[in-house]
Parts: structure tokens; sequence; C-alpha cells
């Protein structure tokens, strides 16, 4: 079906399996999920992904409302913990592993569909941070025509380098902080680079009239011709190879927003969603902006940006005003040196898209921990300086199969 904008929402989300003692990744995703790599629960369908030791639960279907899918993710995570937990395994959220070696590590689906598998890990080498040890959650929002798709995909680039001030949850890979909070999309932005076009800047580039054809020629058409050399059998030649940080997905009519780390619990990443698809949809409805000024932001700024919130989350800096006047962000308080924080630019996106409503209630209550405590990030390096990295994740893992926010201290 083709759906207008906003009038439904997917969501999938990548959880890590890891040791009950040891917090070691686990690449039993097989033993849950059969070689079939599927699993029904319900109003969450679970699958595999490319490394055996993450499983992603995703809407089984597209939801009309948000309200109660929260409820339905943790509750699924539940029935898989308890199907783990004969092995000596449960789940686990962040963006990326703490521990893990990919070099050694790293046990590729073996089953169906590994032919795709075999391409990526050919041409790119999956034995990486930024293919073994990732979990992200991805936005599916659709649009109906051609005009729709324009101001949604202008709307989603305009956000895209803000959302890891909310989501990063990745600051620890190989057993230390790495100096990023979004760790996860350092590597992403480089997991490619053999074939450049296929990530981009991350930040897709702005579109000239927003159009299907426009796209496939533009972006998707010179993906395919770099990877045709290295994949003579167009294994990879489809839309989802695109690694973007959004990226059109016209087999589903939708965008798939992919620069979100995973949170830890599904509450903590539904009112993240919520706060970013509130605001996409005042973008769309130009209640801040027009669409063409939108359209007209250049991509290197934008680019810039998401490294600098990747790195610094919510206390990064936005110097760029054509950013700011299109977020509607007042412009007596962007008159600050090296421009506002982007938290104080998600507390004016928050405060004028959600508000106090009462359906808000709950949602604001768990973005306002993020604002007050920094994105999950900026929490596991607090709670890890207080006791240690193994005790800090020993303890989000925790906060997953209780469904409760993880506080630094």
């Amino acid at each position: 079906m083709t759906y207008e904008l906003f009038e439904v929402t997917g969501i999938e989300v990548e959880y890590m399996i890891v040791d009950r003692e040891t917090l070691a990744v686990r690449p039993i995703a097989d033993l849950v999920l059969g070689s079939e790599g599927e699993l029904d629960l319900g109003p969450i369908a679970c699958s595999n992904e490319l490394v055996l030791h993450v499983i992603e639960l995703k809407t089984n279907g597209p939801v009309r409302a948000l309200g109660g899918v929260a409820e339905k993710f943790q509750a699924a995570v539940g029935e898989l913990d308890t199907r783990l937990e004969p092995h000596g395994a449960m789940l686990m959220p962040g963006g990326m592993h703490p521990f893990m070696d990919p070099r050694t590590e790293t046990r590729l689906w073996p089953h169906g569909g590994r032919e795709i598998y075999d391409a990526f890990d050919r041409i790119f080498d999956c034995r990486g941070h930024g293919w073994a040890n990732v979990q992200s959650v991805h936005v599916n929002l659709p649009f109906a025509d051609d005009g729709e798709f324009a101001r949604l995909h202008a709307a989603v680039r305009a956000l895209l380098p803000l959302l890891p001030a909310l989501g990063a949850s990745s600051p620890i890979a190989d057993g230390k902080p790495t100096g990023f909070l979004d760790t996860r999309l350092e590597h992403y932005r480089e997991n490619a680079r053999r074939v450049p076009s296929v990530s981009g800047h991350v930040v897709p580039e702005a579109l000239a009239d927003g159009t299907r054809d426009e796209y496939e020629r533009d972006i998707l058409g010179r993906i395919h011709r770099d990877l045709a050399p290295h994949d003579p059998d167009g294994v990879l030649r489809h839309e989802w190879v695109n690694a973007r940080g959004a990226i059109a997905r016209f087999d589903r009519s939708a965008l798939e927003i992919r620069v979100l780390d995973v949170a830890e619990c599904p509450a903590a990443d539904l009112a993240i969603i919520e706060a970013v698809i509130a605001a996409a949809k005042s973008l769309c409805e130009e209640r801040f902006s027009t669409y063409a000024d939108q359209r007209r932001l250049p991509t290197a700024p934008l680019a810039n940006l998401l490294r600098d919130v990747g790195r610094e989350g919510e206390r990064a800096r936005v110097p760029d005003s054509a950013l700011l006047d299109v977020l509607g962000f007042p412009r007596a308080a962007a008159a600050v040196a090296g421009g506002p924080s982007v938290k104080d630019v998600w507390q004016h996106l928050i405060e004028a898209t959600l508000g106090d409503a009462p359906e808000h209630i709950l949602t604001r209550a768990r973005l306002d921990v993020i604002l007050r405590e920094g994105p999950l990030a900026r929490r596991l390096l607090a709670a890890a300086a207080a006791a240690t990295p193994q005790a800090a994740y020993a303890r989000l893992a925790r906060s997953l199969s209780e469904g409760r926010a993880f506080r630094g201290t």
C-alpha cells in the first residue's frame, strides 16, 4: 500500500546477543530465528542481520500510531531473552559492542540470503567495526508521490545532523573511550570507502526537483555504476545498498532514517523517534521555513555538523545560520559565539512541536532525561568512569530487560 506523509511509521531496532556473565558477543541468532532468519512475535517481527550476534526487531508492518509500540517492543525483548536464557545469553542495547574484536569474532549469517552478505564481505571486508559491530534504529516514513517525497527528503536532510545529540550510544570501542559519543557513525561513514559513492557524505545530497527519476539517476545510478566492477553479477544492485543516513525505499514508498544508535530500552527509542517525527512533520508543513529554503541547504555544512555532533553530542555548536533559520530557531538566541548548542536547538524543536500536550507527557519526561544528562553515550561514559566499562554495560543490559532509563550515576 501507499500511505501519505506521516500516516504510518515503520520502526526497526537491532540488538546484540551477548553472554549473560561476560557480555562477550554470542553468534547464536540462528538458534532463535532458525535457518530462515525469521520469527513472528505478533505485533513485532524478528529477523537476522549481517552477523550472527545481532537480531533485528521491527514493527510487523507499518503502524498508524506510536502509542503502545514501545510496550510491544519491550514484550518482544522479554520473549527473546527467555529464548536466549537456556544458552546463557541475552540481548544488550547500544550502538556498538564495547569490547568486541571484529577481526576475530565476526561470524556472518551462514544461511539463506548469504550471497548478499558474501558480496558485501568480498567487496568491503565486513570484519570491521563499521560492518560487524553496529546496531541502529531505522525509522521508515511514508510518501505517496514525488511531491511528498521531495518535501520529506528536504526536511529529514535538515534534521539528520542533530540526531546523534539525542541518540548517540556508542562512546566505547575496543574497551576504551574513542573520543566520539557516536563511534558507530564514525565507522559507518568509512565502511564503504572502497566505493565512496555508496555512503557519500552520509547526509544525502540536495535534490533539484525531488523526483524518483532524479534520485534513481543521480544517486542510485552512480552507486550502481561504481559498484559494477566489483559486483559483476549485480547481487547488490538494489536501492538498499545505498548507505546514506536517510535513503529512499521506493519499493515500499518510504524514506528510511538510519542515523540513530540504539537506546537503552524501547521506551527511550520511541521517545527519540517521536521527537524526530514531530520535527520532520513541522518542517514538511512549512511551520518554520519554506520547502524552497530547506531544499537549498548545502550538503557540506550539514555533513560537517553531523560529524561534530557525533563527536560532542548535545554540546556541539550550530554555526550554520541558514540551518537555524530553516529550523525556526530564534535569531536573538542564535547570536552567541560559535552558535547555539544542539541541546538548545532540540529544546526549541521539542517545545515547538510536542509542547505540553497530555499525550506527550511521558515522551517529554523521557526526552528531559536526555536533554538534562545527555544522550546515552554520555551517561555510559559517566557510569564507566564511576565504576568500570564492564559494570556500566552490565547495568545497560539490565536497563533493557527492565525497560527503564539508564542513568549515568
